[in-house]
């Protein structure tokens, strides 16, 4: 594994060739081989498998033993919408970059002014850091500027935008900021579609079992029972995950923020000298009754919880006209540039009671 190149270089070169910094690709990624793709490849393999038995129970049951046309065209209309929007979602899951962590390269001329930044202006632009960067620091691994809630993926080897985990089954790829609706858009379809297989399924099963002699066949039951079980786990396993989101996005966290409660000491205020702590401290250099005095707080500390009107606007708000149908098609987009974000107006008190509570138990 290569070295990081330093933000700067402070060798000399004697060869007369030009040494300003230059312009760099900050969200390169590490190259995925194959078999990073296998967990995808199984998804897709379970959101069709389905189907050859849902068929086989819709026109059985509902079309030639009920004799119920509607009801076929009903829930068949049903459950494809499901699955079209959950195929739409996870192509844009799949497809967009999760959140760069970059330069603002809309303008043009803003890349050759970079690229010919000097050495003294590179130190003046670190030492006058914009707000938008808070807590104003560079990526320790690749050196980039870390934006406020920007992690950093030490399996795609980037930084992310508003950063909520990594998921393998999506192509290997990080969920943040520019993805995020997609994947909660895609768990409500598919625990929605789950939850609907499972109930015509169970329903289906239960006027065969009530009514074995007009059973138009064998098979039919088997499928009927296979897709109730296979509605009913799917439905329990990523509903679960549905549920936790929509906790997450009700308060207003993310999953590495929800699970890291460490990353309070980011926004503490300075703690005195004499503790001889790092600014920001570090988790190691906390005694334990400090670390139980941070996973306290952390439990009611919520930097960025603006109410929960304001929290899901914030994740799957617009802008423009007849929104609603992006917002339907494949979860929307969240407000603002993913590089700042309104905080909980209790937040600085809190963290500063935090910081009295660790000088205490110092």
């Amino acid at each position: 594994m290569s070295r990081p190149q330093p933000l700067l270089s402070f060798e000399v070169d004697t060869s007369g060739q030009d040494t300003s910094l230059k312009h760099d690709n900050f969200d390169s990624e590490v190259q995925r081989s194959w078999y990073h793709y296998i967990p995808l490849c199984l998804l897709l393999f379970l959101m069709v498998a389905p189907y050859p038995s849902l068929l086989i129970v819709l026109v059985n049951h509902y079309l030639l033993t009920l004799d119920k046309p509607i009801s076929f065209v009903i829930h068949f209309l049903i459950t494809f919408t499901l699955e079209f929007l959950a195929f739409a979602s996870l192509i844009v899951c799949v497809a967009r970059d999760p959140g760069p962590v970059d330069f603002n390269t809309s303008e043009p001329e803003s890349i050759h002014e970079r690229e010919d930044i000097g050495l003294a202006e590179a130190l003046i632009t670190m030492g006058n850091t914009d707000d938008d960067f808070s807590p104003d620091k560079f990526c320790r691994k690749c050196w980039v500027p870390k934006p406020e809630r920007a992690h950093h993926c030490s399996i795609c080897g980037r930084c992310v935008l508003k950063m909520d985990h990594h998921c393998p089954w999506l192509g290997a790829k990080c969920i943040g900021y520019r993805t995020y609706p997609a994947f909660v858009h895609f768990l409500t379809c598919i625990t929605a579609f789950s939850a609907y297989i499972a109930a015509i399924s169970i329903s289906a099963v239960r006027w065969s079992f009530n009514n074995p002699l007009l059973v138009p066949d064998q098979a039919t039951p088997v499928h009927e029972l296979l897709l109730a079980a296979a509605g009913v786990i799917f439905t329990l396993i990523v509903g679960s995950f549905l549920i936790y989101h929509i906790y997450l996005i009700t308060t207003n966290q993310t999953t590495v923020e929800a699970l890291s409660p460490f990353l309070l000491l980011r926004y503490i205020p300075p703690l005195p000298v004499s503790m001889k702590l790092s600014d920001p401290p570090m988790e190691e250099e906390l005694s334990y009754n400090q670390r139980r005095a941070v996973r306290d707080a952390h439990r009611f500390v919520r930097m960025y919880d603006i109410g929960w009107r304001r929290n899901w606007a914030q994740v799957f708000g617009w802008s423009k006209p007849r929104g609603w149908i992006y917002l339907l098609l494949i979860g929307g987009i969240g407000n603002g540039d993913g590089r700042s974000f309104p905080r909980n107006p209790r937040s600085e008190e809190m963290l500063s009671q935090l910081a009295t509570r660790l000088e205490k138990e110092a």
